[in-house]
């Protein structure tokens, strides 16, 4: 737990591989047991292992801050929930964690990195767009990556975003949180849509004409999100503000552990 094969020469207690002697290397590294098995001197190499690196996005637009009228709590509350728990599960497993986008954005272990990405969860920020997209933050290679948004702003910025990561060999979950109300669109008669930070407003009479439309246009934004993470070797799950956190968490922690 907390340690993990770089698949590559380095520090560490297992086998890697076996190499020629070159100049320069302390005769107390020749393997003398293989060496005795050819004319060359072999050196006996162990792998690279250090403790990974898990960098978290929990998006703070203010289209997280919806919750309808019979959610426990909105996206935004959620999304801060999961990253927080993770992170705690994480850092007792031994590895580092990073908040992106954030003060806590350096992948550090310990209590004292859980206080700092406690503190930036907690934090009010100012002129928060309507809808966020990840930072294209510095990737340690062979890291993971771990996204916990609604995922709802315009195609152009969001999925150039999302990709940012997997290009730089980096794998990981895209966590999309939903109130219930934005998929089963309970809305009938005059009805003012408006989004949460109020640069989008919409007015109709006939807003049940409206919901087949809508939902299909959920249902192409997911399957776009459940197709890039099949490209890019990404996992994707879908979690309602309905639902339990522990699922989500459970799933979350086993698929860190799981993706490749």
């Amino acid at each position: 737990m907390g340690v993990h094969g770089r698949r590559r020469a380095g520090t560490g207690e297992n086998f890697w591989q076996y190499r020629r002697a070159m100049p320069g290397d302390v005769q107390t590294a020749v393997d003398w047991r293989r060496s005795a098995r050819s004319d060359q001197l072999y050196i006996r190499e162990m792998e690279w292992e250090a403790a990974q690196t898990v960098s978290i996005w929990a998006d703070d637009a203010a289209s997280m801050d919806y919750r309808g009228e019979k959610a426990p709590r909105s996206k935004r509350d959620r999304a801060v929930l999961l990253s927080l728990a993770l992170s705690v599960l994480l850092v007792k497993a031994g590895e580092r964690v990073a908040l992106l986008g954030t003060e806590a954005s350096m992948p550090r272990s310990g209590e004292k990195q859980l206080r700092r990405m406690a503190l930036a969860l907690a934090e009010e920020q100012e002129d928060r767009p309507d809808y966020g997209a990840p930072p294209k933050a510095k990737f340690e290679a062979s890291g993971r990556a771990v996204f916990l948004s609604d995922f709802m702003g315009a195609r152009d910025e969001v999925f150039p975003a999302l990709t940012h990561a997997a290009d730089r060999n980096v794998a990981g979950c895209f966590v999309q949180i939903v109130d219930e109300t934005e998929e089963v669109f309970p809305f009938d008669g005059r009805t003012i849509f408006r989004s949460m930070g109020g640069s989008v407003e919409f007015e109709t009479q006939r807003a049940r004409a409206l919901r087949e439309a809508y939902q299909e246009r959920l249902a192409e934004r997911r399957a776009a999100l459940e197709t890039m993470a099949r490209r890019t070797g990404w996992r994707c799950l879908v979690h309602r503000t309905s639902e339990s956190p522990r699922k989500a968490l459970l799933w979350l922690y086993m698929a860190i552990g799981g993706v490749r």
